[in-house]
């Protein structure tokens, strides 16, 4: 059966509006809920960027039900992977065996704060399996040593571990990410519906199968809103970026580049992209393009901060009905 989800966008709501976000997602009926892990916005006009951890730990004390999952953090730069084990256990601990870890190799709008440089996509992989290694080993509660070719630990230990092992997801695109991350992975992340990327999983030795024993976690953007115009207009203001494509936007370091980069990005491309307005049936059409591609789970962004209390209290229900109906059982 496949699993609905609400993402929790750092960069366009605060702390407050978040964690009581989360609360109403759970009532209204969602699965799951991913975080994202900024220290930027992608624009300016979204305007927001609270620490995730912190705000995650107020999520479970708010939630009961719903799993909660970081989409995504990275473990190389901004955080040493040692702090990240123990970040991750704590969490699990507070939700009570509901956390995911969602990791990946990173974008340079966040990583670029530490003044370490933005490293090329081969080492960024590099670093993100030695990080996978380092946070296993922690997570076993033993006392750990490591000397690797991009960290060290000394004498560490997690004291407060949680009763359920902290289950890992790693974002991936292309073959030899997935050739990489598929066997040191709990979970698939995928930033695009594509089918080749839950074969190519499935085909690699010692990988946790999809839909057996793995998830293949996905999300897309959304923009409900009863004017269609008003919900385009929003998401052209707050979500243009997402045009770029990935190879672009893990690249860029500033808000201002991203307003640069897509200073030609149109309303009409937007919508085109983005299913806007308030019909929900286009919705489940954009959406189902995930399990049509094997996806397990599949995490709604509702765009803009200005439209999330409208689109829980009025459309989120109804649409999770139409996603259960269309999805396969």
């Amino acid at each position: 059966m496949t699993r609905f989800g609400y993402t929790l966008m750092t960069e366009q709501s605060g702390p407050r509006e978040l964690v009581r976000y989360a609360a109403e997602a759970e009532e209204v009926g969602f699965d799951f809920e991913v975080m994202s892990d900024h220290y930027s916005p992608w624009l300016t006009e979204q305007g927001h960027a609270p620490y995730a951890w912190t705000v995650l730990g107020a999520v479970a004390q708010a939630t009961s039900r719903v799993g909660l999952m970081t989409y995504v953090t990275c473990p190389t730069q901004r955080y040493h992977p040692a702090v990240v084990a123990q970040k991750a256990a704590t969490l699990q601990v507070l939700a009570d065996g509901r956390f995911t870890l969602g990791l990946g190799s990173g974008e340079n709008l966040n990583e670029h704060v530490v003044g370490e440089g933005w490293p090329a996509l081969q080492e960024r992989q590099a670093m993100l399996a030695e990080a996978v290694e380092i946070i296993r080993a922690l997570h076993t509660g033993e006392l750990v040593d490591h000397r690797g070719d991009y960290f060290q630990v000394d004498s560490a230990r997690i004291w407060d571990l949680p009763d359920e092992a902290v289950e890992i997801g790693i974002a991936v695109a292309g073959e030899r990410a997935i050739a990489t991350f598929a066997p040191l992975a709990d979970h698939l992340i995928g930033v695009e519906p594509d089918s080749s990327l839950v074969e190519q999983w499935n085909a690699v030795d010692g990988a946790p199968q999809i839909a057996s024993d793995a998830r293949a976690i996905g999300q897309i953007p959304i923009c409900w809103d009863p004017d269609k115009d008003a919900a385009v207009a929003r998401a052209h203001e707050q979500f243009r970026w997402f045009g770029g494509g990935w190879s672009v936007n893990a690249d860029l370091t500033t808000p201002a580049g991203f307003a640069g980069a897509t200073q030609f990005v149109r309303p009409e491309d937007v919508a085109d992209a983005i299913a806007c307005g308030p019909d929900l049936d286009a919705i489940v059409e954009a959406a189902s393009a995930y399990w049509k591609a094997g996806f397990t789970d599949l995490a709604l962004v509702q765009v803009g901060d200005d439209g999330q209390e409208r689109f829980l209290s009025e459309a989120a229900g109804p649409l999770l009905e139409k996603l259960r109906e269309a999805a396969p059982a």
